[in-house]
C-alpha cells in the first residue's frame, strides 16, 4: 500500500474501502423491478456497484439461499429451464468469473458493509440516535471506532440479544464509550505554509478599524486550518472522516470536516490573503473525491456520500488559475471536472416543457431514503408523523434539500400539502435558480478552459451546453412581469414568485443576454423592500423557523446579490451593491466587536446578531462568513465604513445616493 500523500494511494484506498458505483435506484425498486435474479445480484457484486448497502447484505444473503453450492460441476447460468443457452443446465466461463471474483471480493465488501452499518445505516445506528446520547446527533457519527468494526457489531449484537433487542439508554452510553473515540482525534491542527503577516488587500482598506478587522480575519484561516492524521489513511474502517492528502480550511464549529459550497467562498477569502498553495491542495483534494466516488460529496464524510451540493468545482478551478495562470495544472484535471459535470447531466437532470419546447434543466435528487445519520433523530421523529408509504419519500426529500446546501427553507415547502410544515417538503419537485445558474457558469468556464488548452470539439460542445442552458434560464425561469428569475415548479407548473437572493444569480454567473434584465432584477429588489433591511439580505421573507428563512442572512447570498449588482455597467445597480456591502460589512463588524467572533449566519431583524432556527446552535467560524467579509472589503475597502451614520442609510438616504450617483461628474 502507498503512504499518505501518493495520488495510487488514495485512489486505491477510496476504491478498495467505499462504494464508488452509484446505482441511483431506490432500494425497494430492486424488488419492484424483478432485478434480483441470481446472475443480476452477482454481477452487481463483481463489479462493487451496490450503492445501497443493505443490498450488498441482501444480495450476500440471496446468493447462498439459492444454494448454488449444491453444484459440483460449476455455477449454473441461471435457475431457469427454458431450453435457452443462456439458462440452467448450461455453464459459461465468465459468469464462473463473475461469483468466483464476488466471493474472493467478498471480505472487502462484508468491511465496507460493517463499516457502513455503523455511521450509514443500521441498527446501531438507530438505537445509538434515537437514544439521544448526545444533543447533536452530528456528534455520534463523527466519533471515531476504538475497536475494528466487526468487533463493534458483534458486541452490538449480543447486547442486543441480552435486552431483547432494545438496549437501555445507561448501556449504550457504556457500548459507546467503550468502542468510540472523542470527536475530532482524526484531525490535527494546521497553519498553513503559505500563511503571511500582511497580505496587499489590506492596505486597500481606509478606514483604521476595518483595516484592523481584517487584518483578524487573515488570522483565523490559521485557527480554521486542518490536517488528517495518517491513521485515517491506514486504518479508514475505524473513521467517518474520508482521507485527503491535502491540509484544508474547515467552516468551524460543529463544522470540522471540509464541505463542497463553502469552500468555494473560503478560496475566495484565501486568494486574496495570498495562500495559493492552500487553494491548490484543497482543490486537490475535491478532484481525488471525483476521481474516486464520480462526484463531490456534500462533505467529507462518508455518511455525506449520497448525495453532493451546489457544483462549484470548476468556479473554484477558475478563480485558482486566474490568480495562479497554473495552465499545467489545468491540463491535468480537465477530465475530472469534466466528470464531476457529468454526474449532474447523468444524474440530476430533469426535461422541462415551456413555449411548446423541451429543456433539459437539473434539480436536486437524491434517490435513497432513511434518515440522514447526521440527523437521525431529527428525520426519523419527522418521518414518524407520516404514513408508513409516505416516509422514504420524506427521506429522500429531505436529503436532497441537504444537497441544496439549504437545509431547510420555505422554498423547498412552497406548493406541498402544509407549507408550513417540514413533513411537506418536495426539493426535488422544484427547479432551482441557482443550481442552473452555477451550470450555465461553470459550462462557459469549461468552454475556456478546452480553448485555452486547444481542445476546440470540446470547447464548442460546452459552448452550445451553455447556450441550450441560457435560453432555458429565460424561458422557463425568467418572470417577464416581475423581471426576475424564479424557481420553477415541476408538479404544479408554475414558477414559484417568492422572494429569495437566489433569484439573482443568473446575474452573478453571468448567464443573461438581455442587459436590460440587470435594470430589471433592480426594480424587482427595491419592489420587494429588500432595500429597506439595513443589516443583509433576508434569506427569505417567511419566517418559518428554518435557518435558511427569515430573518437569518447568509454571506454567500449577499455575494449572489452584491457581485450580481455590482458587474453591471449601471450606476444606480453599482451603487445599491455598494450600499448592501456596506449594510453586511457592518453587520459582521458590529457582532465581530461584541463577541470576538464570525458566525455561519446572522439574524438581520433586531439590530444584526447571530442567527438562529434550524436543527443545531449557530456557528462561529466562519468559513465563508470570513471569505465574503474579505471579498467586500476588497472590492470596496477604499469606501466602506465602521462607523454607523454611513453603513446604516435608512430607504430614503440610499434613495438620495442614488440619484446622486446618477448626476453628470
Amino acid at each position: 500500500m502507498s503512504v499518505p500523500g501518493e495520488s495510487a494511494g488514495a485512489s486505491e484506498q477510496g476504491s478498495l474501502l467505499y462504494v464508488r458505483c452509484f446505482l441511483f435506484i431506490p432500494s425497494q425498486h430492486y424488488t419492484a423491478s424483478k432485478i434480483c435474479k441470481f446472475y443480476a445480484l452477482t454481477t452487481l457484486l463483481w463489479a462493487g456497484c451496490l450503492s445501497d448497502l443493505d443490498d450488498v447484505d441482501k444480495a450476500l444473503k440471496y446468493l447462498e439461499d439459492s444454494r448454488i453450492l449444491t453444484y459440483q460441476y460449476g455455477i449454473p447460468t441461471s435457475l431457469q429451464k427454458t431450453g435457452q443457452q443462456w439458462d440452467f443446465p448450461n455453464a459459461w466461463a465468465p459468469l464462473q468469473d463473475l461469483v468466483i471474483r464476488a466471493t474472493v471480493d467478498s471480505q472487502v465488501v462484508e468491511g465496507s458493509m460493517k463499516f457502513s452499518q455503523i455511521y450509514c445505516h443500521g441498527e446501531l445506528l438507530r438505537q445509538v440516535q434515537m437514544a439521544k446520547l448526545y444533543q447533536d446527533d452530528k456528534q455520534f457519527v463523527d466519533m471515531p471506532l476504538s475497536s475494528a468494526p466487526d468487533q463493534v457489531l458483534r458486541h452490538f449484537r449480543e447486547l442486543a440479544q441480552t435486552h431483547n433487542l432494545s438496549i437501555p439508554r445507561q448501556e449504550l452510553q457504556m457500548f459507546v464509550q467503550e468502542h468510540f473515540r472523542a470527536v475530532g482525534q482524526e484531525l490535527q491542527p494546521w497553519t498553513p505554509e503559505d500563511w503571511r503577516d500582511s497580505p496587499q488587500f489590506l492596505q486597500k482598506i481606509l478606514d483604521p478599524r476595518l483595516r484592523a478587522w481584517a487584518g483578524q480575519l487573515h488570522q483565523l484561516w490559521k485557527k480554521l486550518g486542518k490536517k488528517v492524521k495518517p491513521e485515517v489513511f491506514s486504518h479508514p474502517e475505524q473513521f467517518s472522516l474520508i482521507y485527503s492528502r491535502h491540509p484544508f480550511i474547515v467552516p468551524g464549529g460543529r463544522f470540522v470536516e471540509f464541505y463542497y459550497w463553502d469552500s468555494y467562498w473560503v478560496m475566495e477569502g484565501l486568494l486574496l490573503s495570498e495562500m495559493p498553495e492552500t487553494v491548490k491542495g484543497m482543490l486537490q483534494n475535491f478532484l481525488d473525491l471525483v476521481q474516486t466516488y464520480g462526484h463531490v460529496p456534500n462533505g467529507a464524510r462518508v455518511y455525506y456520500l449520497q448525495r453532493s451540493q451546489p457544483p462549484l468545482l470548476t468556479l473554484m478551478m477558475d478563480r485558482y488559475v486566474a490568480h495562479t495562470n497554473d495552465t499545467t495544472f489545468l491540463r491535468d484535471h480537465i477530465e475530472t471536472l469534466a466528470s464531476e459535470l457529468d454526474f449532474w447531466t447523468k444524474n440530476r437532470s430533469i426535461s422541462v416543457s415551456s413555449g411548446g419546447k423541451s429543456y433539459i434543466l437539473n434539480h436536486y435528487e437524491v434517490p435513497y431514503g432513511g434518515p440522514r445519520p447526521e440527523s437521525y433523530s431529527k428525520d426519523a421523529e419527522l418521518a414518524a408523523t407520516l404514513l408508513e408509504g409516505n416516509r422514504d419519500t420524506l427521506l429522500a426529500e429531505l436529503k436532497a434539500s441537504a444537497e441544496s446546501g439549504w437545509d431547510f427553507s420555505s422554498r423547498w415547502l412552497v406548493g406541498g400539502p402544509n407549507p408550513s410544515s417540514l413533513s411537506s417538503i418536495r426539493t426535488s419537485k422544484l427547479v432551482p435558480v441557482d443550481l442552473n445558474a452555477f451550470l450555465c457558469q461553470a459550462e462557459g468556464l469549461m468552454s475556456n478552459f478546452y480553448s485555452r488548452l486547444g481542445n476546440d470539439s470540446e470547447a464548442a460542445k460546452y459552448r452550445n451546453l451553455r447556450a441550450e442552458r441560457m435560453a432555458a434560464l429565460k424561458d422557463v425561469l425568467w418572470d417577464e412581469d416581475k423581471g426576475v428569475w424564479f424557481d420553477y415548479d415541476l408538479e404544479n407548473e408554475k414558477k414559484n414568485l417568492e422572494f429569495y437572493p437566489s433569484n439573482f444569480a443568473p446575474l452573478w454567473a453571468g448567464c443573461f443576454s438581455d442587459p436590460d434584465d440587470v435594470d430589471k432584477a433592480l426594480k424587482y429588489l427595491e419592489d420587494s423592500r429588500i432595500l429597506t433591511y439595513q443589516y443583509g439580505i433576508p434569506t427569505s421573507l417567511q419566517k418559518t423557523g428554518q435557518q435558511w428563512d427569515f430573518p437569518n442572512a447568509w454571506a454567500p447570498l449577499q455575494d449572489l446579490v452584491i457581485r450580481g449588482l455590482a458587474k453591471s455597467p449601471s450606476a444606480k445597480a453599482q451603487e445599491v451593491a455598494f450600499q448592501l456591502a456596506q449594510n453586511w460589512i457592518r453587520t459582521n463588524f458590529d457582532v465581530y466587536s461584541k463577541k470576538s467572533a464570525m458566525y455561519e449566519k446572522y439574524d438581520i431583524s433586531n439590530g444584526g446578531q447571530p442567527g438562529g432556527g434550524g436543527e443545531y446552535e449557530v456557528q462561529e467560524g466562519f468559513g465563508w462568513t470570513n471569505g465574503v467579509a474579505l471579498m467586500l472589503l476588497d472590492r470596496y475597502g477604499d469606501r466602506l465604513s465602521s462607523g454607523a451614520q454611513t453603513a446604516l442609510l435608512a430607504p430614503h438616504c440610499l434613495a438620495a445616493a442614488l440619484l446622486l450617483s446618477l448626476l453628470p461628474q
